[in-house]
């Protein structure tokens, strides 16, 4: 499945202002990348791909539509996947890659 284009203007919307950003093709999705450092992604499976503090993710999964992403059948802490439900408004989108930016941007420059 390739990742959803509407969603990912979406995000380009949001974050086109961010300093040190920039696209990158990964996971078959597109990912927004901060310093190097992934923090959001329109998934190749539907919804957002999220990078958020490790220590975060119990809370953040307990939010409507927010699961851990499984790579290998490995439930990965720091990484989220959110379905497309959950982003059905501007503000709930915002809000996510907002987190994903901030999560981004506290890590060192690639």
């Amino acid at each position: 499945m390739a990742y959803d284009e509407d969603l990912a203007d979406r995000i380009r919307e949001i974050v086109q202002a961010e300093p040190g950003l920039s696209e990158k093709r990964m996971f078959g999705g597109l990912a927004f990348l901060v310093n190097g450092n992934m923090a959001v992604s329109a998934s190749g499976q539907g919804g957002l791909l999220l990078r958020v503090d490790p220590a975060e993710t119990p809370a953040l999964v307990a939010r409507p539509g927010a699961s851990r992403f499984e790579m290998r059948g490995r439930a990965m802490d720091g990484w989220l996947r959110i379905d497309t439900a959950a982003l059905a408004t501007d503000r709930e989108l915002t809000s996510w890659v907002a987190r994903g930016i901030g999560y981004a941007r506290s890590l060192p420059a690639k």
